[in-house]
């Protein structure tokens, strides 16, 4: 095998922890002799246990010596839950490192390319870089800017609206697209709602394994460690008996200094966690400052699942990363919801987006974008 084929094949190992690797960045490692026979495999499979690269030199054992490993990211070159890949990697004996990008996080970056370098071992790369940072938005945003990757996600009919009028929208996509909606979320580290969403859905806002039309056992461990729900709830108006707050799955009320302390208490007796945050001009949840605690939590992709008037307010506000948008060949009539409340007036101020890719969900479209608005 070629080069570019054995760090395809780390590639997709790295994509088995898609679901279970947060707070962790999802890495494959790949062991090949000189002839590019692969030795061995491995990837990280959840946080706390072995890195990618220890669990490939793991299954080589005297194989490594000699040998060129592959790897998506730079061997780490720290102790943290684990030890350092690079000095295990030294020790095994290995002759040649190709990694598809450098560590993103500024303060250790490079630093365990130098260390195999320093042991003589060659080091190459990068390889495949831009489909090695594919694996980890999340990850890479949150350690150069300190901010998660936020992902928005909405469902429309063909006329662009979501629900009735009256608020009903069950359910405007079919079964694939909400099996589509159930992988999103196990992906993400936090799902975000508004309190309008919860007091007239009432949502649960988890990951269920019977809906995500994954093998059993795939999806049983994507369902483990579920994503924590986040309210934003300015006024604290969430009913402590909503479906949110039951369950497995943590859930962060975030609200301001203005709201009523009683209703804190009753929330936080309902088995929350109530967070007071700065509030921004019009006395609701700061956005920003959301998002920069979600990241301190070690919060790599967070999906937005809510309304037109919170998702609007994050989209015109600058959040959004990505855009996944379901639309269903359905006509919901010019009275019905929009998909988001945008404050636009004039041609000049549209928010541009770029659809990076468009595909049919049994009898529904996904159209992907992404955004480059700054606010």
């Amino acid at each position: 095998m070629t080069p570019r084929e054995l760090m395809a094949r780390a590639i997709q190992l790295a994509e088995r922890g898609l679901y279970t690797t947060m707070p962790n960045p999802r890495v494959g490692c790949v062991i090949a002799d000189s002839e590019g026979n692969i030795v061995a495999e491995g990837w990280h499979q959840r946080a706390g246990l072995p890195h990618a690269e220890i669990e490939a030199l793991s299954v080589a054992g005297d194989g490594a010596r000699g040998a060129t490993v592959y790897v998506t990211l730079e061997p780490c070159s720290h102790t943290g839950r684990t030890g350092p890949c690079a000095d295990a990697l030294i020790q095994s004996g290995v002759a040649r490192v190709v990694y598809g990008m450098q560590d993103p996080n500024p303060a250790v970056s490079g630093r365990g390319l130098q260390k195999l370098k320093d042991a003589g071992i060659e080091v190459e790369g990068p390889l495949l870089e831009e489909q090695c940072r594919a694996l980890n938005p999340g990850f890479i945003k949150r350690m150069t800017l300190g901010l998660p990757f936020v992902r928005c996600k909405s469902a429309m009919s063909l006329d662009g609206r979501t629900a009735m009028a009256s608020g009903e929208s069950k359910w405007v996509t079919g079964p694939a697209a909400r099996a589509d909606v159930q992988r999103l979320r196990a992906r993400s580290c936090a799902i975000v709602t508004g309190v309008e969403t919860v007091r007239f859905d009432n949502p649960n806002l988890n990951v269920r394994a019977d809906e995500m039309a994954l093998e059993l056992l795939a999806a049983e461990q994507a369902a483990e460690v579920q994503p924590l729900r986040v309210i934003v709830d300015s006024k604290l108006r969430t009913p402590p008996k909503a479906f949110i707050l039951q369950g497995d799955a943590p859930t962060l009320v975030a609200t301001t200094a203005g709201a009523d302390i009683s209703r804190r208490d009753r929330l936080e007796q309902a088995g929350a966690e109530v967070l007071v945050l700065p509030a921004d001009g019009k006395g609701r949840v700061d956005l920003s400052a959301l998002l920069k605690e979600l990241a301190r939590r070690q919060c790599n992709e967070i999906l937005v699942e809510s309304g037109a008037t919170l998702s609007g307010e994050f989209l015109y506000r600058g959040h959004v990363d990505e855009l996944i948008v379901y639309m269903a060949p359905k006509l919901l009539g010019s009275t019905a919801r929009p998909l988001f409340e945008l404050p636009i007036a004039r041609m000049g101020s549209v928010l541009p987006v770029t659809i990076t890719d468009m595909r049919a969900v049994g009898h529904d479209w996904r159209i992907t974008a992404t955004t480059d608005i700054e606010r």
